[in-house]
């Protein structure tokens, strides 16, 4: 009998912002701006035969009690013009811009991602991400007047839209006019760039909401997600397959891959401590009141980082905080952290570190080339997006120590085997609907 095909996982690499997820104390770290940081981690993912890299990107920088706090994602060159200088320095990596749906045009955003996948020879992914928040809104014309209920609506729309005018140059290089009449969108012209080597550039969404899910059942090839553990892995993954149906797709035509952190070492003891020590370098004791201060709402600098959790609640819809994603119901993320604390006699600043891990694989190459192997086997994720806490070089060892162990037993490419982004995930050219 023929064994069975082991089952072929997606690989990406993030590009890290500065932020509590990064170590920037340490000596490694290097430029989030200059690109021979971004040249270094991409050289690495394609010498590493990964699917493609992956720019996050923000449209404000956030504030903290009325200050800067980090730059995160934002304070950085644009992603889409990064893409297009690292589209010159490498082969065959996908490139993935973050763009923003909300505020941004589809006649101008189709055209420019059109243009990148051209630059790269059919290698543009965008991740389609929303905003309804009038913090963000103030730096546009149309500052904050979107309501929550309404972006993924406009979504759906800007990325059909987008599609529709990736069409409208037929296969064999004959531009046709281009008519739409929507909610949001009433144009009509010609576009200007021909189809792109890959038909459409891919489509990529990140998001958990109801929403979200649906949004990346109906309409995208990539869902990014959180979910790090094996088993909300596998709800999530049984969740968003069994919505595609609907929509008349196989479940191998969306891809679910994690964003997930890797600590290597040489034994899994030796993985565990390094993990130990990074979670310390991330949430300094200044951090951790600075990450209770975005759960409570409240200005807590009076607070001891290695003292006990605030008795006070926190402040729904506080202000103090703006740019970042909304943490869910403030009262009961503060009554979990509470019990927890309770529970195990930790500190604030403990409590921070067990309630934000980032580590989703600790141990050494052949533990988490196993575990990996795991998650993919049996329907937790199609892949991952690997986010290092170190700039650029925070690939460099997954890459040499446990790549090579993937392909050995089967589970990833040794070489690339065409020339695409939809080639390397495994997905159809889009039929062309002129």
């Amino acid at each position: 009998m023929t064994a069975p095909t082991q089952k072929q996982m997606h690989l990406a690499a993030h590009f890290p912002g500065v932020n509590n997820t990064t170590v920037w104390s340490d000596p490694r770290s290097k430029s989030q701006i200059d690109f021979s940081s971004f040249e270094h981690l991409a050289r690495t993912a394609e010498r590493g035969r990964f699917d493609f890299f992956f720019l996050a990107e923000g449209l404000r920088l956030r504030e903290h009690n009325g200050r800067i706090h980090d730059l995160d994602v934002v304070g950085r060159p644009e992603s889409l013009t990064v893409l297009s200088a690292l589209a010159a320095v490498t082969d065959r990596l996908g490139l993935a811009a973050t763009v923003n749906a909300t505020f941004n045009e589809p006649y101008e955003l189709a055209r420019r991602l059109a243009t990148l996948d051209h630059l790269s020879a059919g290698r543009a992914a965008w991740n389609v991400v929303t905003s309804s928040d009038a913090f963000t809104g103030e730096n546009f014309r149309r500052g904050g007047y979107l309501d929550r209920a309404d972006r993924y609506t406009r979504a759906a729309e800007f990325v059909a839209t987008a599609r529709e005018l990736w069409d409208t140059w037929t296969p064999d290089g004959t531009p046709r006019p281009f008519h739409h009449h929507g909610q949001h969108f009433t144009i009509e012209g010609e576009f200007t760039v021909p189809r792109s080597p890959q038909g459409h550039p891919v489509v990529i969404q990140a998001g958990d909401s109801a929403e979200g899910r649906e949004f990346a059942a109906s309409a995208t090839d990539v869902i990014f997600t959180r979910h790090g553990t094996l088993e909300a892995g596998r709800t999530f993954y049984a969740d968003v397959k069994a919505r595609l149906a609907k929509y008349g797709r196989e479940p191998d035509e969306l891809k679910i891959m994690p964003g997930v952190t890797v600590v290597l070492g040489d034994s899994d003891a030796e993985a565990q401590e390094r993990a130990a020590e990074i979670r310390l370098q991330q949430i300094s004791p200044q951090n951790a009141i600075l990450a209770l201060e975005q759960i409570w709402g409240r200005d807590l600098s009076s607070y001891d980082p290695d003292g006990p959790l605030p008795e006070i609640d926190p402040v729904p819809g506080s202000t103090l905080v703006q740019g970042r994603v909304r943490i869910g119901d403030q009262l009961e993320v503060a009554a979990r952290w509470r019990a927890l604390s309770q529970a195990k006699g930790l500190s604030i600043r403990q409590t921070v570190i067990e309630t934000t891990g980032r580590q989703s694989f600790i141990g050494s190459p052949e533990t988490v080339a196993a575990e990996l192997i795991e998650f993919v086997s049996t329907g937790a994720a199609d892949g991952f997006i690997l986010v290092p806490h170190l700039t650029p070089g925070g690939l460099d060892d997954f890459v040499d120590r446990v790549v090579p162990l993937l392909q050995e037993r089967g589970a990833f490419r040794s070489e690339y085997t065409g020339s695409t982004l939809r080639s390397h995930l495994g997905l159809a050219e889009p039929v062309w609907k002129g």
